[in-house]
This record gives C-alpha cells, sequence and structure tokens, in this order.
C-alpha cells in the first residue's frame, strides 16, 4: 500500500490549499494532487518522490496562471474533470443531461477521505442536482489510477453522456507515441508533435479493436524505450473508448479518456432528496503510468497484472505453475478435424515437448466451416460421435499423454444459420426489430444483456468443462459490435454486454479455479487491463508471421508482460502473408513469450521436429524468468534491426534477441546495446545452445565471413554499464533472422 500524507495551507489569496500526496518507494514513483477552498482536485505531481513533499503547499501559487486579455477572469488550470465553470474550453468532457437538456456542473468538494489504498473525494453540484465521487490509488507497481462515479439527486433522470478524465503533462512532453494497425498488423507504433488541439484515437466496435493504441505516451522528443521521460494513459475497458491528448494556448497537456457511450445507453433513475441515489455510474480505471523510457512505462503494468493474478490465485487456492507450452490445432488443420487426425497430431505434439492441447473451431454444431453453426454450443456428432472417437475420448487421451485439454469457444456470437438463432432470434443485438447490422464472418453478437441468453452460452460452456475436464478455453471475438442495441430494452447496450463478459470470465473461473481462458479476437482485437485481469493469456495477432510479429509483440509488450502473450511457432511459408522464413527464426520470434504451436506436425519432416524439441526445451529453462522477469528492449539507431530481452527478476540472467529484420545501411550490422543488466555487475555472454551455430560462418542464416569473436561456446566477460553503454556486435545474419543470447552474472 502506499504511504498518503496530506498537509494544509493557505495561497497569497487567502484560500484554503489540501494537498494529498502518495507515494511508493520502492516503485520510485510518487503523485499529488491539490484542492483549493472547495474546488475539484488537480494534479501537482506526478513522478519521482520528493524528499520535502510538504512544499507543495506552495504549488497553487507556483503553478497556478495568471490572468490573461481576451478571456475569462480565471485562467485555465484544469482540474481531474474540466468543466466550463473552471474556464475549459476545449472538447466537452462531462456531459450529462436530463429530459434532453445539458447541464452544466460546477461541482464543490465536500469531503475528502483517505484508507490504506487510496483517496476519495466527494463533490456535488447541490442547485443541478448531481453528485461524483473520484477515487484516485497509487499501486504497488507505480501506476496511478483514477476513476469517478456519479449520481443522481434529481426528480428527474440523468443521462449520462460523456464522462473523460484526464492526467496533466509538463509543458516539455511535446511527442505522442500511439500505435495503429488492423487485422494481421496490429500495435503499429506512429509518432507526432503534441501540438495545440486535440489528438483522439477511438474504439467504436464494442471492443478496443486492432487500431487500438494500447498506451497513449506523451514524452520529451526523441524519447525511446530505454531513454527520456514519458507518461502514459490506458483506458481498463474492453468495450468502446477513447484515448485523447489536448492542448489549449492557455493549458499544458493532458492526457486521458475514458468509455464512449451511446445515447440512452446509462441513464441513472430520478432520485430526489439531498441526497444521492444509491444507483450510480462508474467510469473504467483510467490509468497512467510515468517512467524514464518506455521499458519503465511498461513494467509497471506487468507488475500490476503480475499481482492482479498471483492475488486471485492465492484466494482460490490455486498454485503457481510454469506457462505451459501449447499446441493449437487451427493452422494445423482449420476444420478438417476427426479423432485419429488430432490424435495423431497430440502424439506428435506430446514427443515435441507439448503440454496443453487445444482443439480449435469446427467442434459443435453444424460448423464445417465459418457459415453456420455458432451458438450451437452442443458436440457434433457427425465429426465427434458419441464412444471410443469422441471429444470426450480424444481428451481423455490427451490427458493420458500428461497433456491439458483446451476447447475453442466464441461465446458472444451466433450464425443466423444455426439452431440457436432460429429459435431465438431475440437473443441478438440489432437496430431495429427487422433489421440486424451489417454481418462480419458470417455472424451476428448475441445480447448477453438478455438474462435467457447468458444463461444459455454460460450453462453449455460451463456443462463442457465438467464434461470434458476442459482446462483451457481459447475465447474468441470475431465481429464488430456495431448498431447494438437490445431487443429487451430498445436500449444501445455495448455497456451492458462488456460488463456480461466480465460476468462469464468471473463465473466461469469461480466454478472451476483451474481453469484458464485466452482472450482472442480474431486475433490481438481485445487487449486492455480489465480483460487481462480476469484472462490467463491474449493472443497478440493472427499473424504468425515473425518479421510482422517483431513489431506485434514488441508494442503489445508495452502493456502486456510476456507470459500473458501468445506467441506461436507456425508454418513456412506463414499462412497469413506467404512469407518464407527459416525455422529458427520462427522459434527465436516465439521465444519470450507463452510459447505455442500453430503448426500441423504431422506434415513436417523428422528433423524440424528434432531442431522444434531443442527449441521447446530451452524454453522450458529460461520461461520461469519470462514470467517474473523485466522485459527490456533496446533503441537501435538503425531501423533494420530490433533488440529485446527479458532480465531476470534479481538481474543475475537474461536472455536477448538480435532480430535482422531487413538489409542494413551498415554491413555488418554495428554494435547494439544490452539495456537492464546490473551496471556494476560482470556478465557472460554467449549464445544460447539451442543457437550456438546460427552466427558462424557460411551457415544457414548467417553471411559473416570471418569467426564472430565471442560467437562460441565459451563466450565473453563484459561488464553490465559497458553493455549498455557500447554494446556487443551482433553476428551477421540475413535478413528476417534472430539469434538468441544468454548473459549471466559471474
Amino acid at each position: 500500500m502506499p504511504t498518503i500524507r496530506d498537509f494544509h495551507g493557505t495561497t497569497s489569496r487567502d484560500e484554503a490549499v489540501h494537498v494529498v500526496y502518495l507515494e511508493q518507494r520502492d516503485a520510485r514513483a510518487a503523485f499529488a494532487f491539490v484542492i483549493v477552498g472547495d474546488a475539484l482536485p488537480r494534479i501537482v505531481h506526478w513522478g519521482r518522490p520528493l524528499s520535502d513533499p510538504s512544499t507543495l503547499v506552495a504549488c497553487v501559487d507556483a503553478l497556478r496562471p495568471q490572468r490573461v486579455s481576451g478571456a475569462l477572469d480565471e485562467t485555465a488550470w484544469p482540474s481531474v474533470l474540466p468543466t466550463q465553470s473552471e474556464a475549459w474550453t476545449g472538447a466537452p468532457r462531462f456531459v450529462v443531461r436530463t429530459d434532453g437538456v445539458e447541464l452544466y456542473c460546477r461541482f464543490a468538494v465536500t469531503d475528502v477521505s483517505i484508507d490504506d489504498d487510496g483517496v476519495d473525494v466527494a463533490a456535488e453540484d447541490g442547485e443541478q442536482g448531481v453528485r461524483i465521487v473520484w477515487r484516485c490509488e497509487l499501486r504497488d507497481s507505480g501506476l496511478v489510477r483514477q476513476r469517478l462515479t456519479v449520481m443522481n439527486m434529481r426528480v428527474e433522470a440523468l443521462a449520462i453522456g460523456a464522462v473523460e478524465l484526464a492526467f496533466p503533462v509538463p509543458a516539455d512532453m511535446t511527442e505522442l507515441l500511439t500505435t495503429t494497425g488492423h487485422h494481421l498488423r496490429e500495435r503499429s507504433p506512429q509518432r507526432q508533435p503534441f501540438t495545440i488541439g486535440r489528438f483522439q484515437k477511438a474504439s467504436m466496435v464494442g471492443r478496443p479493436d486492432f487500431d487500438a493504441s494500447l498506451l497513449l505516451n506523451a514524452g520529451r522528443p526523441g524519447f525511446g524505450f530505454t531513454e527520456g521521460d514519458v507518461y502514459s494513459v490506458h483506458v481498463a475497458w474492453s468495450g468502446n473508448s477513447l484515448m485523447a491528448a489536448e492542448r489549449l494556448p492557455y493549458t499544458t497537456g493532458l492526457i486521458g479518456g475514458g468509455e464512449v457511450l451511446a445515447g440512452g445507453e446509462v441513464t441513472l433513475p430520478a432520485h430526489g432528496g439531498d441526497r444521492a441515489g444509491d444507483a450510480g455510474y462508474t467510469t473504467p480505471w483510467l490509468y497512467g503510468s510515468y517512467g524514464e523510457g518506455l521499458n519503465e512505462v511498461a513494467s509497471r503494468f506487468h507488475d500490476e497484472l503480475r499481482v492482479t493474478h498471483a492475488r486471485w490465485r492465492a484466494a482460490h487456492g490455486v498454485a503457481d505453475k510454469p506457462r505451459p507450452v501449447i499446441l493449437n490445432t487451427w493452422e494445423a488443420v482449420y476444420f478438417q478435424h476427426d479423432f485419429d487426425t488430432l490424435k495423431a497430431l497430440a502424439d506428435k505434439a506430446a514427443v515435441s515437448g507439448v503440454e496443453r492441447f487445444v482443439v480449435d473451431d469446427g467442434w459443435f454444431g453444424g460448423r464445417r466451416d465459418d457459415t453456420a453453426g455458432l451458438g450451437d454450443w452442443q458436440i457434433a456428432q457427425d465429426v465427434w460421435p458419441d464412444g471410443e472417437r469422441s471429444l470426450k475420448a480424444l481428451a481423455d487421451y490427451v490427458h493420458a499423454k500428461g497433456m491439458e485439454f483446451g476447447l475453442w469457444f466464441e461465446p458472444e456470437m451466433v450464425n443466423p444459420d444455426s439452431r440457436m438463432y432460429r429459435e431465438h432470434p431475440d437473443w441478438v443485438l440489432r437496430p431495429t426489430a427487422h433489421r440486424l447490422p451489417m454481418q462480419g464472418r458470417n455472424q451476428q453478437v448475441v445480447d448477453l444483456t438478455n438474462p435467457d441468453a447468458y444463461a444459455y452460452v454460460y450453462g453449455c460452456m460451463d456443462a463442457l468443462v465438467d464434461e470434458l475436464g476442459i482446462d483451457y478455453i481459447k475465447w474468441d471475438h470475431n465481429k464488430y459490435v456495431t448498431e447494438a442495441v437490445s431487443p429487451r430494452t430498445g436500449r444501445p447496450a455495448v455497456h451492458g454486454q462488456t460488463l456480461a463478459v466480465y460476468r462469464i470470465f468471473h463465473d466461469l473461473k469461480d466454478a472451476h479455479p483451474e481453469l484458464e481462458i485466452e482472450s482472442c479476437s480474431s486475433g490481438g482485437g481485445r487487449v486492455d487491463l480489465a480483460i487481462l485481469s480476469l484472462a490467463d493469456r491474449i493472443w497478440a495477432s493472427d499473424c504468425v508471421d515473425p518479421v510482422e510479429r517483431a513489431d506485434i509483440q514488441r508494442y503489445t509488450s508495452l502493456l502486456v508482460p510476456p507470459e500473458m502473450i501468445g506467441e506461436h511457432v507456425g508454418a513456412s511459408p506463414a499462412h497469413s502473408t506467404h512469407r518464407a522464413t527459416s525455422q529458427r527464426m520462427r522459434m527465436a520470434m516465439a521465444f519470450f513469450g507463452h510459447l505455442g504451436i500453430e503448426w500441423n506436425l504431422l506434415k513436417e519432416p523428422q528433423a524440424a521436429l528434432d531442431e522444434l524439441g531443442v527449441w521447446v526445451d530451452a524454453y522450458k529453462r529460461h520461461r520461469d524468468d519470462f514470467m517474473h522477469g523485466v522485459v527490456v528492449h533496446g533503441d537501435a539507431a538503425d531501423p533494420a534491426v530490433r533488440v529485446d530481452g527479458v532480465v531476470s527478476a534479481d538481474g543475475a540472467r537474461a536472455v536477448y534477441r538480435f532480430t535482422q529484420l531487413t538489409t542494413s545501411q551498415t554491413y555488418p550490422a554495428a554494435p547494439v546495446r544490452l539495456p537492464g543488466l546490473d551496471p556494476d555487475a560482470d556478465y557472460l555472454i554467449r549464445p544460447l545452445d539451442c543457437d550456438i551455430d546460427s552466427g558462424e560462418p557460411f551457415t544457414q542464416i548467417g553471411n559473416g565471413q570471418s569467426a564472430l569473436g565471442w560467437w562460441n561456446a565459451d563466450g565473453v566477460v563484459m561488464n553490465g554499464a559497458a553493455l549498455a553503454a557500447f554494446g556487443l556486435r551482433p553476428p551477421s545474419i540475413h535478413p528476417a533472422n534472430a539469434v538468441l543470447f544468454s548473459a549471466t552474472r559471474v
């Protein structure tokens, strides 16, 4: 829990000042806000701990802007919820209406309550009949998070239009980094100046989607993974949301965001009286992370998720275990599966070191392709007949081989060509009684806000977990949620649908604590802290081409720790791009995450299977460090190369990956810095055993014509500070290849 202190004083205008200071010294993080009179909190410090936080009492006089010509009597100094009553003239951030009429609120703080974990600030506009409670916490990880609850004191209903919280950033944070993307190319970085005006990224398809920027980052120009102050925000919500950066001529920049609500989606019932009703609207958590470089920013999110899952396991009596190596059948056989084929594939998987065997789409209803059967969550008797060749028999066979058994579901979706849809067309989200939304992949969205639909979907999944002994669910979500109106209520339903998805996750895992669930959404379409706090893993992308995966995985890791990122070895040429790559490249690119195989091993020569087994064994020797270690990315000046690694929690060991994506201007490649090591320690640097021949002259992936002095079993010993400053020379390798090497403290 944080250290929380508060201080009181007065301004030069004789106004009361209340400063609340939160500190996590071990995480090297601190945060403070000030309440001037009865105005809403203003953030006045976010960064490293202060030696004398009591001096923040003077921050109002030090920071409050002067009145200037041509403006209002007070110059905008934004609170955590800027409104026009405090001279905010930017985009509206708090929109509430009654009978269609917008209210302009001026909130006065009525109470400040400090507990072990954070601070609640209550405020209200008594004349307008609206009450709010702002919650702020500084987590053990050093993350700051805030959310707001809105309550109605009016005798009329109160419609919630928008609530967008914000963090201010220093004036010299003038560059933005976000990501964009599409299916098969998620998390593509883009940079731009943080100029005056508003930059906004909204996700309006019922999930964050491929184009989502997991983080919105503002920093000093040129900030990277290892250097430069950077402030980042993330909205922990799996439905419609936005993140925005905004500057006015009168203010420094704000970064923040919130849920996007459709008209009529959330309406607080009439209450009346001088107190707010119990029913309120609470925003998703808005998280903020500060760091010197993106590596530190990311490490805070990783720590937060690791602690969240560790606490859940402890509360449910679930022991920690290594991340099991997975084989998923999708790119191996697609819909063409049966008992004999998957039994043979399970045999190959077990020999290769696989520990979890997952049957993908096509096991249920009339699902022989993607046009029919979705929603009929009963085992298909024509493919998996009861008896010796049943899906239960396969699950038992997989368990007998010492592997866990997993099964694919898409619980939120239905094909119109299905028994479920024909019997219950009212269970589907639709804008009108006679029109469905535009289809995607022959699908529509099940209305999980309907209790009957929820009970059916949950009941089918729960029963199959028991019947088959399912250890793992791959949960997919393949259609945009558009024109999402519930036939039951006649109102937009993305908000309620998102809460229903969380509820199914909760209910399944409470009923089956050992069960693990992967969040997949056409690959990386639903990745956020809210779903990550419930899921055990995400599927980063449907593209397993290792060249594309280099940046997909790199920028996914800004939010997600490696043990939660599904990284699979696939076929060559890759199914999604038809790019041919070496087996070594494909295995090296999947090495740091939650390793899996998306590959028909029945069609591969024994030499390829033997090589796969060697790499799987090497992964198992290092995966504990990947579960608990610190992810680091290097800032190579050469756009053709990537340097990534994971350093053990105690700094004693690390594994690094050098990737040559394309040819470089430098030939051979220039030395690369190795971030994250103890600068006062010496390290033995050597190739991983599974990769020791890859950098030698005239090998399959190397093009150096003389020996590289350290690329051998003996390696070289160097100081951690030297490795971070001038680094070492990587092997000269062909494009679309990668090598792995280790660092061990001596």
